[in-house]
């Protein structure tokens, strides 16, 4: 029996990490965490303000999704996390080696069209651009896949599966 992965659903605000990572989790027969929920009080309260979080912001943020990642290895989990920089997934894969990355990307305008219709997020269609100038994409030495969000979420969630597919399975 294959050992399920533990699972960052990544890529910059409004591509969809809150509707595919569940999606994607009960395909998988695993547990579901929003990386929203991990934030303080405090980043909440910056990011509705339009302010964008700075690093010092995301360390504690991290630390958690990081934590819960841990504490999931050798059962599985997804967990949806921005992860945009590769000092955050550095920092991810310290807490929780084996974690893999599904990257969302997708174009800017369809992005930002679905961000403008959403209701009830914190996070203002504003500070895209800073999202996709923070943004640094998966490296080839990075375990992961890049999945784009064109099409439906269902349609997504089995890209992203077959991607996760032909990864290998998570070390011990």
């Amino acid at each position: 029996m294959r050992t399920p992965h533990v699972v960052v659903v990544m890529g910059v605000a409004g591509t969809g990490k809150t509707t595919i990572g569940p999606l994607l989790a009960a395909r998988l027969g695993v547990p579901y965490a929003e990386g929203d929920d991990f934030h303080p009080r405090a980043n909440i309260a910056k990011m509705t303000a339009g302010v964008p979080l700075d690093d010092e912001d995301r360390w504690p943020w991290l630390d958690a999704i990081g934590a819960w990642a841990h504490e999931r290895a050798g059962l599985g989990g997804v967990v949806s996390c921005s992860a945009l920089k590769r000092s955050y997934r550095d920092r991810l894969r310290a807490a929780a080696p084996g974690v893999v990355f599904v990257h969302l990307t997708g174009d800017r305008a369809l992005i930002e069209d679905r961000m403008s219709h959403r209701q009830g997020h914190f996070m203002p269609t504003a500070l895209l651009d800073s999202q996709f100038a923070t943004l640094q994409p998966l490296g080839a030495d990075e375990a992961g896949v890049g999945v784009d969000v064109a099409g439906g979420p269902e349609d997504i969630a089995e890209r992203a599966v077959a991607a996760l597919d032909r990864l290998p399975d998570p070390a011990p």
